[in-house]
């Protein structure tokens, strides 16, 4: 078991107790013999190291990136199904260490228990190695995964770059809603507001709903670090 592992993370532990201790769900702790200690604390650790981590290389990857940039790339590399599939990938889930009942309800193929598991070993790792230690297997883990830096492309209007970059970083569609129009019918004065899928909003104002929407897309991507 421990083996295995160690050759996925590429990681030798001086005490592969540790890797045990992080591989023990707390349900094994309270049913098994000879399993008193269980991987919540390791966890609970391991959650910190792997955000600074992920948050270290993403900073020296995109020295031009804004802080809701690199939050939204980091959010997109470390959330429950990016860690589950990493724990499936390295076999976490067939090494896992269960109780009878959670073993019974699915626990090993739960997402929730296998991204806590990967972070657990992450934190053991951490403890047993230190910080560098704990960088050059998150940057192993997560070789595949890292965003490639992209600009937009400056020949397209502001709302179709838009679109692209929330793709790229959200996986999912900029919303525009007309909040207001006013003036006469000659010389109309259009508010939109704009929503991106991390809940950031931007207002513009235009003398059609399209300008506006236009000028409402530019604010965003400047505020990305995208405009061109």
């Amino acid at each position: 078991m421990v083996e295995q592992i160690r050759q996925a993370l590429r990681y030798d532990f001086s005490d592969p107790a540790l890797l045990v201790q992080a591989l023990t769900h707390s349900s094994a702790a309270n049913e098994l013999a000879g399993f008193e200690t269980h991987n919540e604390r390791l966890e609970f650790l391991g959650d910190a190291v792997l955000e600074l981590c992920v948050s270290q290389e993403l900073y020296n990857r995109f020295p031009l990136a804004r802080e809701g940039q690199l939050t939204a790339m980091r959010s997109k590399m470390v959330n429950q199904e990016v860690l589950a599939g990493l724990a499936r990938k390295i076999g976490l889930d067939t090494v896992l260490i269960l109780g009878k009942g959670e073993e019974g309800q699915g626990g090993r193929v739960r997402a929730s228990l296998l991204g806590d598991a990967l972070e657990a070993v992450l934190g053991a790792v951490y403890v047993d190695g230190g910080f560098a230690a704990a960088h050059k297997v998150v940057l192993h883990l997560f070789a595949a995964r890292w965003p490639a830096e992209q600009r937009v492309n400056k020949n397209k209007d502001p709302k179709s770059s838009l679109q692209e970059e929330c793709q790229r970083l959200f996986k999912d569609r900029p919303m525009y809603v007309l909040e207001s129009s006013q003036g006469p019918e000659h010389a109309k004065v259009f508010t939109v507001a704009l929503t991106l899928p991390d809940a950031t909003q931007f207002v513009a104002t235009g003398s059609s709903m399209k300008r506006a929407e236009q000028h409402a897309a530019q604010k965003a991507l400047e505020a990305l670090g995208a405009a061109g």
